[in-house]
């Protein structure tokens, strides 16, 4: 995707843990933005590098966070995504601060995104329920009975709620959930 500057002025906060988020859900998404203009804050658990895995088992790069869920706000941002990657996403569902964000952005009316297995913080969050989605295809249970319709897609846009909702299965539909995002962020300016 060429650079336009269509997303200047934007700015997107990532939530992620420490350790185990899926290399390129975290990575791509975030090169993406920046290349359209948008600024992205990463938001981790504590100020210490993000230790990033391949297929949740080998190491990935390092990723520096920019703040952490506890300082982190979702004012002044436009939108939230939340990464994938086994041990990130189930660590993140449980995150006081991270439920706190995603639930500020959809009340807000801002858009949420999610990859992989990142749609289980819409489940605890209580952000599935009444919408089409989709997710790493193991999560499909936890999503229909949080009242979610899954959809087998390589990326689901939702607009029928309070807020847009930008969901993806894997790392292959990692082009088609940057391209997503950055088309709602630009519908939306």
């Amino acid at each position: 995707m060429p650079p336009d500057g269509k997303l200047d002025g934007l700015n997107v906060l990532v939530l992620t843990t420490n350790y185990g988020t899926e290399q390129d859900e975290l990575r791509r998404p975030v090169a993406v933005l920046r290349e359209n203009g948008a600024r992205v804050t990463v938001a981790a658990e504590k100020d210490e590098a993000v230790r990033t895995l391949v297929s949740d088992r080998r190491p990935g790069a390092d990723v520096l966070p920019d703040t952490t869920l506890a300082r982190a706000t979702a004012d002044g941002y436009d939108a939230v995504i939340v990464p994938g990657g086994t041990l990130n996403a189930d660590r993140l569902r449980t995150d006081p601060d991270a439920r706190r964000l995603v639930s500020a952005f959809a009340e807000a009316g801002r858009p949420v995104a999610a990859i992989c297995h990142g749609p289980w913080l819409l489940v605890d969050s209580g952000l599935a329920e009444g919408r089409e989605l989709t997710s790493y295809p193991s999560l499909r249970p936890d999503l229909e009975n949080a009242g979610g319709t899954w959809r087998d897609r390589e990326v689901v846009v939702d607009t029928s709620g309070r807020h847009p909702l930008i969901t993806s299965r894997r790392p292959r539909d990692l082009d088609a959930f940057a391209s997503a995002i950055v088309h709602v962020l630009a519908e939306g300016t």
